[in-house]
């Protein structure tokens, strides 16, 4: 590891040691954009037909999607996944349908399946290039954002292919300076003015302005706090960060202003010729005193991962804001899926960046994998939340050799885990059973529940045991067979007593079950019997003694 700048005690002490309070601020700010308040439901391209789109085969999508029920019953969206655009971004740098394949363009596309009812997905990744090698969003990702939401974008889903990490190391900053945009600075603070945490110390260089700069900002290690930023009047300025150059290697930086804003400053490998330069970024200040934090926050893999969709999430929601004020209408938010299949723990920071996040690899119609994919989401439950929600990827039903009861299971299992119901076979020509199945009104009542709780898999075995409450007094009680055809019987104190399921104790239960349309009372135990592979789902209503 090079030491980029820092004391040798600083340096030993970063080895063994994170500080806690560096960069918590930075984590905990809770994604809203008003969107995705119950998980989200459409069609997606990708399962059926990779590669092979284009505006014909989504107009007559979006045309079966209405004909077959699916926008009524609650599938809004159209999701174009990867291959939509040509390998050329445009005269200005942005992105572009395929020009002989979407030859009128994503606007008119956009426009025609509005006109229908439905909104509309796309696709581009956290990379230099999507995972078909096309151009991607990874360093234009404020320009992105604002083609998607000038185009009526409402779904965004950012892949990870072609990633590439941010470097955990900060430049040496010797001052700050802050000016009006279109105007000189008004004021610079050295780095004698800040107040240092964790690894962040002064070190001396005489060449410099004031003699010093500040080194170990680091690997989410250190931070300097400028506490004396005065303004005039609130607004956009421009800040500038005055460094000291050192070292062949990328660098990275966040100022953050006054807990509520910050900009981002990335840093290429830097050559000798001069001992310092100037990097410069726009963030806004309030009028009066202002406290502007620098840190790097990334000391990990997953942190990179973690910042870089946050940054995202962020340009989405500016992009959104802005088209709307230009159009003079309401905002259209956009749905933000981040997809970076669950390798950086998404669960734990993803509410912090989008409105859904993947937990695993891509799925695939095969039922050994999509029971993998199963027994990873179930054990996440307590990390999605209204507007932020586990994604175990799109829906397999109707595609590859799937039994009709392991179709029934697999759709839900995901609706007892609150996920996202992403349609992705082909809905042109599918049999009635799947369209039964990706119809039934109580599952999608159970997935599309207002409380927004998933299951909880309060018993695991040959028949997995799944509960959650749901509104109106109801829960949902899913017996899914892993295995043989089997009778089971669960007690019912068992869901009283879990903290979190939190069944009140009756007399008995009325039950309605969702597959058969079966109704009846429990009183002690649910009871009954499943085929392999398959599932029997009770809306359970306790009486009153």
């Amino acid at each position: 590891m090079r030491r980029n700048g820092m004391c040798p005690i600083c340096y030993l002490k970063k080895l063994f040691s994170r500080p806690s309070n560096v960069t918590d601020v930075f984590y905990d700010k809770k994604y809203e954009n008003g969107a995705a308040l119950t998980p989200p439901m459409g069609w997606s391209s990708w399962n059926t037909f990779r590669n092979q789109i284009d505006d014909k085969l989504l107009k007559e999508t979006a045309r079966a999607m209405k004909d077959n029920g699916l926008i009524e019953a609650g599938y809004k969206y159209i999701n174009l996944d990867d291959c939509w655009h040509s390998s050329m971004r445009d005269e200005d740098g942005l992105l572009q349908g395929d020009l002989t394949r979407f030859p009128e363009g994503i606007p008119a596309l956009v426009s025609e399946l509005n006109a229908l009812g439905l909104k509309v997905g796309i696709y581009s990744s956290n990379g230099t290039f999507t995972c078909e090698d096309l151009p991607a969003s990874l360093h234009h990702e404020k320009s992105d954002a604002y083609t998607f939401a000038k185009w009526g974008i409402e779904y965004f889903k950012y892949d990870f292919c072609h990633n590439e990490k941010i470097s955990k190391y900060a430049p040496l900053v010797f001052s700050v300076s802050v000016a009006p945009v279109g105007g000189r600075d008004i004021l610079t603070v050295g780095c004698e003015d800040a107040i240092l945490y964790g690894t962040a110390k002064l070190m001396p260089d005489k060449r410099l302005p004031g003699g010093m700069y500040i080194s170990g900002l680091d690997g989410a290690s250190g931070k300097a706090v400028f506490k004396n930023i005065c303004v005039p009047k609130a607004g956009k300025y421009v800040l500038t960060i005055n460094i000291l150059k050192k070292g062949l290697y990328d660098k990275f930086l966040i100022a953050y202003a006054n807990e509520d804003n910050y900009c981002r400053f990335e840093i290429p490998s830097q050559k000798p010729f001069n001992l310092s330069a100037r990097y410069q970024a726009y963030i806004d200040l309030k009028e009066g005193l202002n406290t502007i934090s620098l840190f790097n926050p990334v000391a990990t893999r997953a942190d990179s991962a973690m910042v870089q969709y946050q940054y995202m999430g962020k340009m989405l929601k500016e992009a959104s804001e802005r088209v709307a004020k230009e159009q003079g209408r309401e905002v259209k938010p956009i749905v933000f899926s981040i997809c970076e299949w669950g390798l950086n723990k998404p669960w734990k920071w993803g509410a912090t960046a989008g409105n859904l996040w993947r937990t695993t690899m891509d799925i695939r119609p095969w039922w050994k994998w999509m029971m993998m994919i199963y027994g990873r989401n179930v054990k996440l439950y307590k990390y999605s939340q209204k507007g932020n929600w586990n994604d175990p990827d799109m829906l397999e039903v109707g595609n590859g050799k799937l039994s009709p009861a392991q179709n029934r299971s697999h759709f839900t299992l995901w609706c007892m885990m609150c996920s996202p119901l992403i349609l992705g076979n082909d809905l042109r020509s599918m049999k009635k059973e799947v369209l039964d199945i990706i119809t039934n009104k109580e599952l999608i009542a159970i997935d599309q529940d207002e409380l927004g709780v998933p299951a909880k898999r309060v018993k695991k075995g040959g028949i997995d045991v799944l509960a959650r409450p749901l509104s109106g007094g109801k829960w949902a009680v899913c017996f899914f067979n892993k295995r043989g055809e089997k009778d089971f019987s669960f007690p019912v104190k068992k869901l009283v007593s879990d903290e979190y399921v939190k069944l009140p104790s009756a007399s008995s239960y009325s039950y309605k079950e969702v597959w058969t349309g079966k109704e009846g009372a429990f009183t002690d135990a649910i009871t009954g019997s499943v085929g392999k592979h398959d599932v029997k789902v009770y809306i359970l209503t306790p009486q009153k003694q």
